[in-house]
């Protein structure tokens, strides 16, 4: 297992290869569901052959948040642990959650048998869904039951009431035992002076069988499977939301990308809409891209579309695909479909429609049977947790978002966008802060790293329509503006230049084969890696280190020569300020040894491997 000294967080508790719990950790969320970040300090420690003891103190303070609390963690040689959480509030202020949860992880889990025992000691026999869970799996758990690479696993808990929800909908890798019931009222007031007491312990069913690890402690491997090829689904972008026109250079670095569409959104009930759809026309011309335009409908619905198409008539966009949202519904029902269908039947295009927020609104209110709208969902990997490892662990989470909507509908979905953090509107940003939805990973080689895993997850499934990645310009996009981020010391962005992930779409772009071929890595959540073929047989494998450690990775090529283009922390300022000469660079050659490519990797870097 692994202990975070920075989050007070317990991860990853294995035997051999096999995760028994993904991660035990406590946390202290407002009324708004926003996670108050830890502050850990006073770690103690006694660590000896068989057993360990951990004490540490953590506090949570942010606005008027001023909570404490005292985490202990002993681990015993029978393979017993124990996670203890006493807390007492330092001020009064309104909370949604305060305490203990506990990640089960979804490859062991999914789909398997579990026991649960309530409070009042009466077991229940159930399995932990398979296809993503709308509500909750199991109430009132006292403890959960279930075996892994043959060892059976009791997780029991104390100090509270919990439950289980399928994370899943939220694309975190993971089934979240919790505590505080969701039908409890909510937000409540804490006191100052309130304390809680809570523990969970995990024992092993006695005789623990050996299980040695084949994966963990060997470098990581990718192997390239043949079959099935799926088709690379279409890739486009976002404009960017104040509506400011692109520059002339921006567009020249964004034809590079090759975007397959530029999504607008419309709130039709905004006077502000027809001038992002002028600008979003121009754009789309410039880069010769169709528009996916995202339609939200407000109180009038029918007066809304009216007054669009009196805008669509005399500005003639080119519009591939017309997704339909409504105001203050957690997913668009059919009948909008059909009245936005009618609207713009002179301007042709496909349909999708869903929702604005996460795929638990969509996999709450399903489409009908025959729906003739492809299913639409927005992604994110920090609905919870925020660090680099959830955000990895949540790429097998964005293919399971994929996987469990074949559940309900036949039609591949719509996944626009995905970005780094949940969407917020253009609310006044407190001084000196950023904006909520902007993440200073955007500008990052991890940044990068993720979204070469994330486009590779959800490309394997074979069940994309298209997919959307962020904005073209700007702290939530492709690459900085000439003017530059207003904000430097929070966003230390260069005016002008571009972001690591620019060279990853480009690295597809430019390929032009459409086509990949499966990649699987030995090491998940430290590398991934994604491979394009052609019909000439040329393959191009984009690889990714997540870790802030080096690495050293073998691929399975076969016998072949090839070149290694890296992105790291040695080339990056040149990459990101002169991208056009960076992308003139063919690499060094390589050669297989024994059937695999070795690629050595500096932390969070990127490596294009061209194979003939």
């Amino acid at each position: 297992m692994q202990f975070e000294l920075l989050t007070g967080w317990l991860r990853y508790i294995r035997i051999g290869d096999h995760e028994i719990v993904r991660a035990i950790y406590a946390a202290v969320r407002d009324e708004n569901w926003r996670t108050v970040p830890p502050q850990v300090s006073q770690i103690k420690q006694e660590i000896s052959k068989d057993s360990f003891r951990l004490e540490f103190d953590v506090e949570c303070r942010q606005g008027q948040i001023d909570y404490f609390w005292h985490g202990k963690i002993k681990g015993e040689s029978n393979g017993a642990i124990h996670y203890s959480f006493a807390g007492e509030s330092r001020s009064t202020f309104q909370r949604n959650r305060i305490g203990i949860c506990v990640l089960h992880p979804i490859t062991e889990c999914a789909g398997r048998p579990c026991m649960v025992t309530h409070s009042d000691g009466k077991e229940e026999a159930g399995s932990f869904p398979k296809s993503i869970w709308p509500s909750q799996p199991f109430f009132d758990v006292r403890r959960i039951s279930y075996l892994v690479a043959g060892a059976k696993a009791h997780i029991a808990f104390d100090g509270d009431e919990f439950e289980m929800e399928d994370q899943r909908n939220w694309s975190d890798a993971s089934f979240k035992t919790y505590c505080t019931p969701q039908n409890r009222p909510k937000p409540i007031i804490v006191e100052k002076g309130d304390k809680v007491v809570q523990s969970v312990g995990l024992s092993l069913e006695q005789p623990v069988p050996t299980v040695l690890p084949v994966v963990l402690g060997r470098p990581p491997q990718f192997s390239i499977s043949t079959t099935p090829v799926v088709l690379l689904p279409p890739i486009g972008f976002c404009v960017e939301r104040s509506g400011q026109d692109l520059t002339d250079s921006e567009v020249g670095r964004l034809r590079v990308l090759r975007p397959a569409h530029l999504r607008v959104d419309l709130r039709l009930s905004s006077r502000e809409y027809p001038r992002l759809l002028e600008s979003a026309v121009r754009q789309a011309q410039s880069l010769e891209a169709p528009l996916h335009a995202a339609l939200i409908l407000g109180s009038d619905a029918e007066g809304e579309l009216a007054e669009l198409t009196t805008h669509l008539d005399r500005l003639k966009p080119l519009v591939s695909l017309w997704l339909i949202f409504r105001e203050n519904e957690e997913s668009a029902d059919e009948h909008w479909v059909r009245l936005a269908r009618q609207a713009v039947r002179e301007h042709e295009a496909l349909f999708a429609a869903g929702t604005l927020q996460f795929f638990t609104e969509l996999n709450c209110h399903r489409p009908p049977p025959g729906a003739t709208a492809f299913p639409c969902f927005s992604l994110n990997p920090q609905v919870h947790a925020f660090d680099n490892a959830t955000m990895v662990e949540n790429l097998a989470g964005q293919a399971m978002n994929v996987e469990s909507a074949r559940e309900f509908s036949t039609k591949p979905v719509v996944i626009s966008p995905i970005t780094l953090k949940i969407r917020s509107d253009n609310s006044p940003i407190p001084a000196n802060e950023l904006p909520a939805d902007v993440d200073v990973r955007q500008i990052s080689l991890f940044g990068g790293g993720w979204t070469l895993g994330s486009i590779a997850r959800l490309a394997a499934t074979g069940n994309v329509h298209s997919l959307t990645y962020f904005e073209t310009v700007g702290w939530r996009g492709l690459m900085e503006s000439q003017a530059g981020s207003r904000q430097r010391e929070r966003f230390p962005s260069i005016p002008g230049t571009v972001f690591p992930l620019y060279h990853v779409f480009a690295d597809i772009a430019e390929f032009g084969g459409k086509q990949i071929y499966p990649t699987h890595s030995s090491h998940p959540l430290i590398t991934g890696g994604l491979t394009l073929c052609d019909p000439k047989g040329r393959r191009r494998i984009l690889v990714a280190n997540f870790s802030s450690e080096a690495q050293e990775i073998k691929i399975k090529t076969g016998t072949c020569k090839g070149t290694v283009r890296y992105l790291d922390s040695t080339n990056i300022q040149r990459a990101m300020a002169e991208p056009e000469s960076f992308r003139r660079e063919i690499g060094h050659s390589c050669e297989s040894v024994g059937g695999k490519l070795q690629v050595n990797l500096l932390p969070c870097a990127l490596a294009r491997v061209d194979v003939a």
